[in-house]
């Protein structure tokens, strides 16, 4: 016979289990098939999280900080205005368009090679044409994230090469960015591409493939966004979809398997086959 007290402890286990197989998942502490050290999967049509794993834990943004330096490019200039390269400019480190110092482009095309190629040398182009210099560039950033909402992120460049400066955001602050830029049509357009070519005012022609993967899979589904990579980083991807009228977005960070990741937490906690 079950008395009133073994009862209620029963009832509190059983009470226990069911509230920590459902945290559990939406943590990502008991999902082996996520591969990254934090992810943020979220409808930010319905302000809902769908799966969530160390979302506010410091993390380096690599590339994906080419999000808040097209979001601000797109505030502060105008996209058919030619831009002048500066010497500075072409000393960056790969990725790069190997630009030449004095060639004009336009802002747009500069957009699509930050965005597609994830080209530093046209991020810190850019970035010198709305402020002036690079470390001005790199203040406006880090106020802009404040404004957004985005307070644990700090930038030290416009393109998330390694650097001495700290740097850093959470796949929450990227959300919060990332939510931001798909504000912009152009943005919005720009990465659902694979391939573009743009031209110097001179007439140089320069090919441009995304670094975006699942747009060259054979997936049901495309996921359209930026993509980041460093050897301290490690992969790194923001990104977003439609489901209905839903806009999602889903942001990984130091990532050993960085598409797996993605196909797997869209499939089982967004219902999407991929």
């Amino acid at each position: 016979m079950i008395t009133k007290k073994l009862y209620r402890r029963i009832a509190l286990i059983l009470s226990f289990t069911v509230l920590m197989n459902f945290l559990l998942p939406f943590n990502g502490m008991a999902d082996s098939r996520v591969g990254c050290k934090t992810v943020i999967f979220s409808d930010s049509t319905k302000v809902k999280r769908l799966f969530g794993k160390g979302v506010h834990n410091r993390v380096l943004p690599a590339s994906t900080t080419k999000v808040m330096t097209a979001l601000l490019v797109l505030e502060h200039l105008p996209l058919d205005k030619y831009i002048t390269v500066t010497s500075r400019a072409t000393k960056v480190q790969p990725t790069k368009l190997y630009l030449k110092p004095g060639e004009k482009y336009r802002v747009r095309d500069l957009l699509f090679a930050i965005l597609l190629k994830s080209a530093n040398d046209a991020s810190i182009v850019l970035a010198e044409a709305v402020s002036g210099s690079e470390q001005k560039f790199v203040a406006l950033m880090n106020k802009k994230a404040k404004q957004i909402g985005a307070k644990h992120t700090k930038f030290a460049n416009s393109n998330g090469l390694p650097s001495r400066a700290k740097q850093y955001t959470t796949a929450y602050d990227m959300y919060l960015i990332f939510r931001k830029a798909l504000k912009h049509k152009f943005f919005r357009d720009t990465i659902k591409l694979r391939y573009k070519k743009i031209y110097s005012r001179s007439g140089r022609e320069i090919a441009l493939k995304s670094h975006n993967k699942i747009l060259f899979k054979d997936w049901r589904r495309k996921i359209y966004g930026k993509t980041g990579y460093t050897r301290a980083a490690q992969a790194c991807f923001v990104g977003t979809m439609q489901k209905g009228d839903s806009t999602l977005i889903i942001a990984v960070f130091g990532c050993s398997k960085r598409w797996e990741t993605i196909k797997h937490v869209v499939s089982k906690y967004g219902g999407i086959r991929l």
